[in-house]
């Protein structure tokens, strides 16, 4: 038999101190609720009334099914802060893919191309403990050419795999590494 104070007190968040609080869920709700708005209208390119309706509308029951997933974990300040960190981030990251691009570029093209080629496995344990720092890590060093992540052990152990010894810097990786830990408020 269901035990209705019990479920009442589990989903309004009784006895969970600030995470419990409606103005607590209420911001979560929101924040959701724009942030899919946000991904809504840069996705679908369409700014007309239908459109932008259909989106309120979708964003709108997606929040309210969610909600209550993620408010156990919102904190505005963290989600401004991750937010700040991936919008200095990424354009650093852009840079980088190009630099690498000319980097590959000139490596396909240099007429002694395989005295220059240096295929290799880098081994190394990073500082970086969260599974989405780990995971945007392994993606950042992959977009880059020149290098793809062969393998992330349970560990922290990145195997990386780099075509010639510059791409294979471990001193580059470990800057990416510190870059994505800022990005996520672990450094």
């Amino acid at each position: 038999m269901l035990n209705l104070e019990s479920h009442s007190r589990h989903h309004t968040g009784a006895g969970r101190g600030r995470q419990g609080t409606s103005a607590h869920r209420a911001g979560a709700f929101w924040s959701l609720f724009v942030g899919l708005m946000v991904l809504w209208v840069l996705l679908s390119g369409k700014l007309d009334a239908f459109h932008l309706g259909v989106g309120v509308f979708c964003c709108l029951l997606v929040a309210a099914l969610c909600t209550d997933l993620f408010a156990d974990h919102f904190d505005l300040r963290k989600v401004i802060r991750t937010l700040y960190g991936h919008l200095s981030y990424l354009p650093w990251l852009m840079w980088q893919i190009v630099v690498a691009n000319l980097h590959v570029f000139k490596l396909a093209l240099h007429p002694k191309m395989y005295d220059k080629l240096d295929p290799h496995l880098v081994r190394f344990h990073t500082r970086l403990q969260g599974p989405y720092a780990q995971t945007s890590f392994a993606q950042s060093i992959t977009l880059t050419p020149g290098t793809i992540t062969v393998r992330v052990l349970p560990d922290g152990v990145f195997i990386v795999h780099a075509v010639d010894g510059k791409s294979g810097d471990l001193s580059a990786l470990r800057d990416m590494e510190a870059r994505v830990a800022r990005t996520f408020g672990e450094s």
